[in-house]
């Protein structure tokens, strides 16, 4: 599907500026015209770095982001008891959460003007939770958009998500220290 989106925003002359040359005079007519498929597109068209596909696979790499309004009571009553139809819930130890740091490759943040620096949490935030706690994450069994996944979450009450680039989302819990587990889990969005 890639080829016929770029060769019509090739034929519309949407997408000729070079942003890795500092001409970014079309690259919102660009991400427009590609829509959905800006992701997996955007290097066909030269608009992003070119993909080298023999790298790791898109099940180890992953976006996070807190949410900013959860409702920890809404996603408590919400996994517990019996499993809602197309997800899954999933509860380990906290102690396991807080070695999932690593192929993390964006973390995302709504910055203050005084604060550019993002950190992940660090151990000393770790040191006095109780280890033996659960962690409790919820997989979509579909694939979904980022934005989907972040929608999904909200409205579950989480308290932030993580999704796997290959479209898996995972809803993380109130007491996840953490972001959850990095284990692709979604029943039919495994690839």
């Amino acid at each position: 599907t890639c080829l016929s989106v770029c060769v019509v925003a090739c034929l519309q002359g949407l997408c000729q500026c070079r942003p890795s040359e500092g001409n970014c005079s079309c690259c919102k007519e660009c991400m427009l015209c590609l829509s959905t498929l800006w992701e997996e597109c955007c290097d066909c068209v030269g608009m992003c770095n070119p993909r080298n596909y023999s790298d790791t696979p898109p099940t180890s790499k992953s976006t996070v982001e807190d949410l900013h309004r959860p409702i920890p009571s809404l996603f408590r009553a919400l996994t517990e008891g019996e499993t809602p139809i197309n997800m899954m819930v999933v509860s380990f130890p906290v102690a396991e959460e807080l070695s999932h740091h690593e192929n993390l490759v964006s973390f995302l943040e709504t910055l203050d003007e005084q604060h550019q620096n993002i950190s992940l949490p660090g151990s000393s935030i770790h040191s006095n939770y109780d280890k033996d706690n659960l962690c409790t994450v919820v997989y979509f069994d579909d694939c979904l958009s980022i934005r989907q996944c972040k929608q999904y979450c909200e409205s579950m009450g989480a308290s932030k998500y993580r999704w796997f680039h290959n479209a898996c989302c995972e809803c993380i819990g109130p007491e996840c220290l953490d972001y959850g587990s990095k284990s692709v889990k979604c029943m039919n969005c495994l690839l």
